[in-house]
């Protein structure tokens, strides 16, 4: 059988989602483990993306092949019941057979959260950017449109030896000022290594008037790294939904 799984979790203390050979600390080995305890064989489970350390997610999707006599619902409680308290299975649902968590994710939707005012927000820290200082969000929104659409965003890239294509498209880039918090909502088919916080970094050079809004396309023709803004901070993204 083919399973889906629904997650979301706190990546505070996670070394990202991909299982790595030198830590045990990231999403998909915890849940792996379980589900190889749950089922006594070796469970490898493929994810929607692979977030950053100190990346979070309200909407992360995985799935996994094997043979499993519990429901669902079971296997759902088995994996909460094991799972750390900042990991959690919001879903477990059957699908079909073909159906792969990454290759057939249609969009995926990313926030990015900073703090704009002079207040700390204590019980929202881990998953905000503490900038603490005004931005101007108008040219903000004036350089988030250059950005919109299909582009090469190799310059948006942290990934020096990346072979395969950079060339991604984004539908939207919503940015909200709300009190004391500027969000950032992205909406793409795709995104490359730390491209996300990377254009977070160069929109908020653009609100702090280091940069002009008209210098995004300049940005993108170059397909330079150098050329962007720095990579915003993990702890203030968020995956929040992928959608087929």
């Amino acid at each position: 059988m083919n399973y889906r799984l629904d997650i979301q979790y706190d990546g505070s203390r996670y070394g990202g989602w991909q299982r790595q050979k030198d830590t045990e600390n990231t999403i998909q080995g915890k849940i792996e483990d379980v589900l190889t305890k749950m089922t006594g064989t070796e469970i490898k489970i493929q994810g929607a993306g692979r977030t950053d350390a100190g990346v979070h997610a309200k909407g992360q999707v995985a799935n996994f092949h094997g043979d499993c006599e519990k429901s669902c619902e079971e296997i759902c409680q088995y994996l909460n019941e094991y799972l750390p308290e900042d990991i959690e299975i919001s879903k477990v649902s059957q699908v079909e057979e073909r159906f792969h968590s990454r290759l057939n994710a249609r969009e995926k939707v990313y926030q990015y959260r900073i703090v704009s005012g002079i207040h700390k927000n204590v019980f929202e820290r881990k998953y905000q950017c503490p900038l603490h200082e005004k931005l101007d969000v108008n040219a903000m929104k004036r350089a988030a449109a250059y950005l919109e659409g299909t582009h090469d965003f190799k310059s948006f890239c942290s990934n020096k030896k990346m072979k395969k294509s950079s060339v991604r498209t984004i539908y939207s880039i919503e940015i909200a000022d709300l009190t004391q918090e500027i969000v950032i909502t992205y909406t793409g088919n795709g995104f490359l290594y730390n491209m996300v916080r990377i254009l977070t970094g160069t929109l908020i050079e653009v609100g702090r008037g280091v940069r002009n809004p008209e210098e995004m396309k300049a940005i993108l023709e170059s397909c330079d790294r150098k050329e962007a803004g720095f990579t915003a901070p993990a702890r203030g993204l968020t995956l929040l939904e992928v959608r087929y």
